[in-house]
């Protein structure tokens, strides 16, 4: 006998997605985005970019290969909820030390699966992202769509996600101080700068400049995270004094930042980037990079005029800004994000780039 549906989704115009739950047995209400990746749930489960978010995953088998403990981008789990078409409770990996329901159970996270995806993503593609609800099959859908009307997501979630004190991660060998601006930072980033020589110091969203500066950089990093970037002006206003006096490198929300920072805007896209196969187009040589992406909201390319802001590189699918830089200021960002893994491998050439740059600012330094 076929099991019963136990779970729903619920958005705001009545229209309903029913399904399996897995996971946490809670209520949720959570913004509603897709993702186009193939493999990598585990890292957007962990991601901290995506708190506050329900992920609808277009590939249908996930859980196949479980949870495994050296692949976490984040030891805590903030992600919203998850939905799936086939949720796979038996791993087959002889890495795997969890499955995902049990790892989502942990942090109180609510597992959809059974879902029709492909229904609820043309639904997101055509509507934009917009906040849903995840509830018990037998929730009486008006009384559903009433809790929706009187809900918003919270704009803490940079707060939510950094960490609380500064940290340390150390390499073997290292030539380069980098401290980084926790905005919801992935391990990987971490993990590639130590690969390139950087002892890193890992520092709260809201840390002052002063602070930064005691610990003698020699460059600054600013990370990914979620939400809207005009949240953080705290982390803004770090950015406005820094620029400038080391050299930055920013990815995805702190690419975002340092466009703020330099006074150019930010808008919301109808339903963000979510996926790793993502063309973008670098404009010194044309060079098409497939990208890794996660993230609501993009630069506004008209806002930079009259900024020393200049755009590197363009999404070819809807020509938004992927790059900025500022030569004078020993600056760049990229709005995806060239550590991804898994993922494609065609940007790791920008962490090179930010230890050229460190370089040439020490010797520079030095020859004074």
């Amino acid at each position: 006998m076929d099991r019963k549906f136990d779970k729903k989704i619920v958005l705001d115009d009545g229209s309903e997605y029913y399904g399996y739950g897995f996971g946490a047995d809670c209520e949720k209400v959570c913004e509603l985005v897709f993702n186009t990746s193939v493999v990598g749930y585990q890292e957007i489960v962990s991601d901290p970019s995506y708190t506050y978010q329900a992920v609808v995953m277009t590939y249908p088998v996930i859980g196949n290969y479980g949870m495994t403990d050296e692949d976490y981008e984040t030891r805590v789990l903030t992600i919203g909820a998850l939905v799936v078409r086939d949720y796979c409770d038996e791993p087959s990996n002889f890495r795997f030390t969890s499955t995902l329901s049990e790892k989502l159970a942990e942090f109180g996270i609510p597992g959809i699966g059974g879902v029709d995806t492909r229904m609820l993503t043309r639904s997101i593609r055509n509507e934009g992202t917009r906040i849903c609800l995840i509830t018990d099959a037998d929730t009486p859908t008006f009384d559903a769509v009433e809790r929706l009307k009187r809900s918003s997501i919270p704009t803490d979630a940079v707060s939510k996600v950094s960490c609380r004190k500064k940290w340390y991660s150390r390499t073997q060998h290292p030539k380069y101080n980098v401290v980084a601006v926790d905005c919801g930072i992935k391990y990987n980033i971490i993990r590639s700068l130590n690969k390139k020589g950087c002892n890193v110091t890992i520092v709260p969203f809201n840390t002052t400049a002063q602070e930064i500066e005691a610990l003698k950089p020699d460059g600054i990093f600013f990370s990914n995270g979620p939400g809207d970037p005009r949240d953080v002006p705290e982390t803004i206003s770090l950015l406005k004094e820094l620029k400038g006096k080391y050299p930055i490198f920013g990815i995805c929300l702190g690419h975002q930042l340092i466009c703020l920072a330099y006074g150019g805007e930010t808008y919301k896209l109808k339903y963000g980037h979510r996926g790793g196969n993502h063309p973008v187009k670098r404009l010194k040589d044309g060079k098409i990079e497939i990208t890794s992406q996660n993230h609501s909201y993009a630069v506004n390319e008209e806002s930079l005029k009259g900024t020393p802001l200049k755009v590197t590189h363009i999404n070819l699918l809807d020509k938004t800004v992927e790059g900025l830089e500022c030569p004078e200021d020993k600056l760049f960002s990229v709005q995806y994000h060239p550590e991804s893994a898994p993922g494609p491998q065609d940007s790791g050439y920008l962490f090179d780039r930010f230890i050229e740059i460190m370089e040439e600012a020490k010797c520079q330094k030095e020859a004074i």
